[in-house]
């Protein structure tokens, strides 16, 4: 979806969040030239995000065509690390990338009102709490909406984005505008629980894991039958590795308590995994086991 001119290349971008998610964004908008400030108050977060961002760039170069232009310790100098967030001040737009838990998401985006520019937009990466209930923690409402990137945001085209009841139209341009200029696809859907991506899929995964628990078949079989019968590029419960099982739980906790909906609840052997720290991909183990490099 297209939205008008390129915003300039000096247009400041922030970031809330070091994580995998948050490393990803800030690397799509620094690639694309924009000055990014990535936020996060946990000096062991930092220090692990900069060699997320350092693995993030190799493998771009590698794995995308055409590769990125500029060299990779270029790229990493357009990202500056901050403790606070008054360095997000300035910036027009703030993609929030913390854990999928509504307390903490509801905390932070109400740390950005107070912290952001009035004319900042505030854009959470959630993938499952509606945009209207984060907005009512700002006295924005108007210039919040949810950008949902794809994990890795950076080998990602597409982005989901949800614009609440209150969204305006400035705002919404704005976000279109600056992901077109980082050569995202911007799919625009409306506001609920889950929006379209997670409210299917999360249900799949789940349904998934609970055949697995109950002994219909193993987690290799399991996304067989999605691979070789139906073409899927990746079976459910190896997508769920890619996002995180942590976050798979969280999105599963959120729509099962703002839909009421208990296909919602989690499987037992979702929960015992994360418990035991099997988080997918990032941790070695989830469904399947992976080499960590």
């Amino acid at each position: 979806m297209r939205s008008g001119s390129r915003p300039p290349a000096t247009t400041p971008i922030g970031v809330v969040g070091a994580g995998t998610m948050g490393v990803g964004v800030a690397q799509c908008f620094a690639e694309a030239g924009y000055p990014v400030t990535l936020h996060d108050p946990d000096p062991a977060a930092k220090a692990a995000g900069e060699r997320r961002l350092r693995t993030g760039l190799r493998a771009a170069r590698l794995l995308r065509r055409p590769a990125p232009g500029d060299p990779p310790a270029e790229v990493a100098a357009r990202v500056r690390w901050a403790s606070a967030p008054d360095a997000l001040a300035d910036a027009a737009l703030v993609v929030e990338c913390g854990p999928e838990r509504m307390d903490v998401k509801e905390r932070i985006l109400g740390t950005l009102d107070a912290a952001c520019d009035p004319a900042t937009v505030l854009a959470s990466c959630t993938s499952a709490i509606p945009v209207d209930i984060l907005a009512g923690h700002t006295g924005r409402p108007d210039r919040v909406l949810a950008t949902h990137f794809m994990n890795p945001a950076h080998l990602k085209d597409a982005v989901e984005v949800v614009r609440g009841p209150r969204t305006s139209e400035e705002s919404l341009a704005t976000v279109l505008a600056l992901l077109d200029a980082i050569g995202k696809r911007a799919h625009l859907v409306g506001d609920s629980p889950g929006f379209v991506s997670n409210r299917v899929l999360m249900p799949m995964i789940n349904d998934a894991a609970a055949r697995v628990e109950e002994g219909t078949a193993d987690a290799e079989t399991v996304d067989l039958v999605f691979t070789d019968c139906f073409g899927h590029a990746m079976g459910p419960l190896r997508t769920a590795d890619l996002i995180g099982l942590d976050t798979v739980l969280d999105s599963l906790v959120v729509l099962r308590e703002t839909t009421g909906d208990p296909r919602f609840e989690p499987t037992a052997l979702l929960r015992d995994l994360v418990e035991r720290g099997h988080r997918g991909r990032k941790s070695g183990r989830g469904f399947h086991t992976y080499e960590i490099r």
